[in-house]
């Protein structure tokens, strides 16, 4: 017989390990609960505003609102005069970033545009935390085992069974959109693995202004491009404000500086947590639920990234204690 804690792994060396960590740790994993918790808004922010108003118009309002937030927040932590002393190496570090997160962000609003329910695309976001491992372990030597494997390996099978339609044909064989997250995945990868090795040189207030700065003008641009207006529905000015200031403001500061605390890897596991916020959100604001294959598939790639976290968090390792028994003197 056991208690409902320890069937889940909640054993009393868990609850040791937790009590013990490092606050310096404990303040990492915080700050990427945080960060997990803004982001979830912005999948149901974005997809409202989304779907009133045009892609292009919607990065206008969006990334303008995320430059002020961030201006706002670095002019407050002095961040700005970083700006005056920048190397050579730093400049082309931020304008690497500026160019990977422009990839990066376009492709994750074309999936939330594409994909009709959030959290299929937050879901099939967790092959993000799965190669931010992968990158992890080959590029920044961090550490992998087989629980870590297996972890991968779930979040695998889920993420194929969240985008299988039944198709015969390559065409018809993943729901619209996969392919995009995929790439999404890839190029958010390559850029938290760039903010990693040097987000100790550059503060985190001033990575999410170049964030928000190069995006705003790259939508600006696609907008003339698409000859859309700047006029749009007050409802969807009033989502992209509260996503806005959620999505590329909050969760991309917290994120940073967890990034100081814990390895890359494990804030961006933490960060898979974000499909269940968005299933229940996504329920509530859009009264949509995934199909059933998707649901269990969803639940499986969670169960593969927390797998991989508890791994790489040391929870699964067995430490011996030595006990000393003292006698009392004579």
């Amino acid at each position: 017989m056991f208690f409902l804690p320890e069937a889940f792994g909640f054993t009393p060396n868990f609850l040791f390990y937790l009590c013990c960590m490092k606050t310096g740790t404990i303040k990492g994993y915080l700050l990427a609960l945080i960060a997990t918790l803004a982001f979830s808004n912005v999948y149901i922010f974005s997809k409202a505003a989304l779907n009133e108003i045009h892609l292009t118009q919607f990065g206008v309002y969006w990334f303008a609102l995320a430059v002020f937030f961030s201006f706002i927040y670095a002019l407050a932590n002095k961040d700005l005069k970083q700006v005056a002393v920048l190397s050579g190496k730093q400049v082309r570090i931020l304008l690497t970033l500026g160019i990977l997160e422009i990839l990066t962000t376009t492709s994750f609003f074309i999936a939330v545009n594409t994909i009709p329910d959030p959290s299929i695309t937050s879901f099939l976001g967790n092959m993000f935390p799965v190669m931010v491992t992968l990158g992890g372990v080959f590029i920044l030597r961090e550490r992998f085992g087989a629980i870590e494997a297996i972890g991968v390996v779930l979040a695998i099978i889920g993420a194929f069974m969240i985008s299988y339609t039944g198709g015969t044909s390559l065409k018809t064989l993943f729901i619209g959109g996969t392919g995009i997250v995929f790439v999404n995945a890839f190029f958010a990868t390559i850029a938290t693995l760039v903010v990693k090795v040097h987000v100790k040189t550059l503060s985190p207030g001033l990575l999410s202004l170049n964030r928000s700065l190069w995006l705003l003008v790259y939508s600006v641009v696609m907008l003339m491009v698409y000859g859309q207006s700047l006029v749009i529905p007050f409802s969807a000015l009033k989502n992209i404000s509260i996503g806005a200031l959620l999505g590329p403001f909050l969760s991309i500061v917290t994120v940073y500086y967890s990034y100081r605390y814990i390895e890359a890897s494990r804030s961006a596991i933490v960060q898979s947590l974000k499909g269940i916020f968005v299933l229940i959100g996504t329920f509530f604001f859009f009264h949509t639920f995934p199909a059933q294959h998707q649901f269990w598939g969803g639940m499986l790639t969670v169960a593969g990234v927390l797998l991989m976290t508890l791994a790489q968090a040391g929870v699964f390792r067995k430490k011996s204690r030595k006990y000393v028994v003292k006698t009392p003197k004579a």
